[in-house]
């Protein structure tokens, strides 16, 4: 069974943040790492102002139902270093998006050490991120609309190829 991590770039709602906790929690899920200025909840060392991080935190609380203090995470703003970090560790860089080279999700054989980008709830991964991905994957779609919530995409992903096998 592959270990997955999830990097979760440019969220823009803590409740989406929240589910995303809440969903790799329940799917096994090893680490979550928030980059850019996706909401993260507090840390240790906490940089922000305190209301700034008490009012997050207790945003991304209302949803995760305390899977924030279950899963590991780490928030870096850096997108590109903690992708580098994650290569050196062998992890395959997968971005789940809709794009030129995307792969079906239902005919892709799934490494052993994932790292699964997910980008914007509007505009996706961005086109310099997803030059910095190993493979990008799709998930099939028959009906009108061209995508799904950013948390329903994770978990779909995240169940796939953690346990279907192509």
């Amino acid at each position: 069974m592959p270990t997955i991590v999830i990097i979760a770039h440019n969220i823009r709602s803590n409740h989406n943040v929240g589910s995303i906790f809440r969903t790799a929690e329940g799917l096994g899920v090893n680490k979550i790492y928030l980059t850019g200025y996706t909401p993260y909840p507090k840390t240790l060392n906490e940089s922000r102002l305190p209301h700034i991080a008490n009012s997050t935190d207790r945003a991304i609380a209302k949803v995760s139902l305390g899977a924030e203090k279950l899963v590991e995470f780490e928030y870096n703003e850096s997108i590109k270093d903690v992708i580098e970090s994650l290569k050196s560790s062998q992890y395959k860089i997968i971005g789940l998006e809709q794009a030129k080279y995307s792969q079906n999700i239902v005919h892709y054989a799934a490494p052993e050490k994932i790292a699964l980008i997910l980008g914007n709830e509007v505009d996706g991964i961005d086109p310099l991120t997803i030059e910095l991905c190993d493979d990008m994957i799709e998930i099939p779609m028959v009906g009108k609309k061209e995508s799904f919530n950013v948390v329903q995409a994770m978990a779909i992903a995240t169940y796939h190829l953690k346990y279907i096998k192509p």
